[in-house]
């Protein structure tokens, strides 16, 4: 059963930083792209970043590059969201994403609020 789980998330001033992670079981993580999406109040759910199964390549919204970083640990089944220079617009639930052959798959989410 796959089952994606993230943690991090809180309340931050802006300005300040966060480091979301993801675990991940139920599939062999290291074959598979991953992404973090997001959705804020009242608003879509947007994609943030991706990162290809063998740690090579990262692409990001334009909303957050230069900004955020994501990186995995194939070892750990672990993929990470380094957060920083946050403000009140990157406030949302942040959630990992895998899609496999079976569908896509989502994780619980978690909180990011960026208030003073």
């Amino acid at each position: 059963q796959v089952h994606l789980v993230e943690s991090g998330g809180g309340l931050v001033q802006p300005g300040g930083s966060l480091r979301l992670s993801c675990v991940a079981s139920g599939f062999t993580f290291s074959n598979y792209v991953m992404t973090w999406y997001r959705q804020a109040p009242g608003k879509e759910r947007e994609w943030v970043a991706m990162i290809t199964s063998d740690d090579r390549s990262t692409m990001y919204a334009d909303s957050v590059k230069g900004r955020f970083t994501i990186s995995r640990d194939n070892a750990k089944n672990m993929m990470y969201l380094q957060m920083n220079s946050l403000n009140p617009e990157d406030t949302a639930v942040y959630y990992c994403s895998t899609i496999l052959s079976s569908g896509q798959y989502w994780g619980q989410g978690t909180q990011v609020t960026v208030s003073s």
